[in-house]
């Protein structure tokens, strides 16, 4: 097991960290972490610790103005896809004073000998541009603005994902299969979290498997979000299937990565799936018509239900990818349960859902 630890440790470094014996990407002053909660710590994107990775990460502000960072311009190219982000609020570290500036502002060295953070080309930034050409003079790279090194993270983006899985299919899933079968001693509910970081954090904090190192809790993380997370609704024919490029219609989240919280309304041989109830009746409302199925995901079994059946518990204090939300159960007694244990206000039939009772939950 130490063996294989170091191995994990050698491939974590290998993947983001080192490059240039006389630099690294961790951060040597107390680092700028704008994310709120325990989670802050790491990226949302792929889970990998920002302190680490300190000097490549980037910062954005999604809906409601809520702050991301990511241990690299490639993790912030992943987000644009999901996410309306404004380039002109993104931000990066500054690799000489290690605070956040204007990512706009910033040069960028790119393809210097330091390895890029989860790409196969490093992108550097820096405030100053003779603190670029500095850097560029001692480890190669040439010097671009900020649209042109986020055209080339977007450009190689699908071949920077094959290698980044494929290494983790190799080593870093396997590793983290067998750190959840010897060391953690309860069930984990994954799907209670929306984002890796969110999951990594309660690991942590909660003791779930013992005391880890960093790469033992990345592997860990992995395994469990990318692997387990999807292990039944791959083999089993009672869930909700998404395919990996459906987006929600209406608020154009990708839903896969929420199966606890998916949702699909079919027409005929069509269908479109969303990430909760609440967006699901957003487009029912204005598009009833023809519908031939409708499916929910039942909050406990999370097995696949039918939506005019459901019950739904609206006002409690659990929140779904897109905050407030009208959590379905196939059986009234558990709707009734869980509105008890989590304060909900009310329990309502499918045909008592108005658009109003809907749109409220946005307020």
């Amino acid at each position: 097991m130490k063996f294989a630890l170091m191995f994990i440790i050698t491939l974590f470094l290998s993947l983001s960290n080192l490059g240039a014996e006389d630099f690294t990407k961790t951060a040597t002053v107390k680092p700028e972490l704008v994310q709120k909660g325990s989670q802050k710590d790491w990226c949302p994107v792929c889970g990998m610790k920002l302190g680490m990775f300190y000097k490549t990460s980037h910062a954005s502000k999604i809906q409601n103005n809520k702050d991301r960072q990511y241990c690299s311009i490639r993790c912030l190219v992943v987000d644009m896809q999901e996410y309306d982000i404004n380039l002109d609020d993104v931000k990066v570290v500054d690799v000489k004073s290690q605070k956040l500036i204007d990512a706009s502002s910033a040069f960028y060295v790119v393809g210097s000998d330091v390895p890029g953070t989860m790409t196969k080309v490093s992108k550097l930034a820096f405030a100053d541009k003779k603190a670029a050409e500095d850097f560029s003079d001692e480890h190669g790279g040439k010097i671009v603005d900020f649209k042109t090194a986020l055209k080339m993270a977007q450009d190689s983006l699908s071949s920077d994902i094959a290698m980044v899985q494929n290494k983790k299919e190799k080593k870093m899933y396997p590793m983290g299969k067998k750190i959840f079968e010897k060391k953690c001693k309860q069930d984990i509910d994954i799907n209670a979290y929306l984002e890796i970081n969110e999951l990594k954090a309660a690991i942590k904090e909660q003791n779930f498997c013992g005391e880890l190192k960093e790469p033992e809790l990345q592997a860990l993380s992995l395994y469990l979000w990318e692997v387990k997370r999807f292990g039944d609704v791959k083999n089993s024919n009672e869930y909700i299937k998404v395919s990996k490029d459906e987006k929600c219609p209406i608020c154009g989240m990708f839903v896969y990565k929420y199966p606890k919280w998916a949702a699909q309304i079919f027409y005929g041989e069509k269908h479109y799936s969303f990430d909760g109830v609440k967006d699901m009746m957003k487009y029912y409302f204005d598009h009833k018509e023809n519908i031939s199925k409708m499916l929910v995901s039942d909050y406990y079994s999370q097995k696949a239900i039918d939506a005019s059946k459901a019950y739904y518990v609206i006002g409690s204090d659990v929140y779904g990818p897109m905050g407030h939300e009208l959590i379905p159960f196939k059986n009234e007694s558990e709707a009734k349960t869980f509105s008890m244990d989590h304060k909900g206000t009310k329990i309502l039939k499918f045909e008592e859902i108005t658009s109003e009772e809907v749109y409220k939950l946005d307020e």
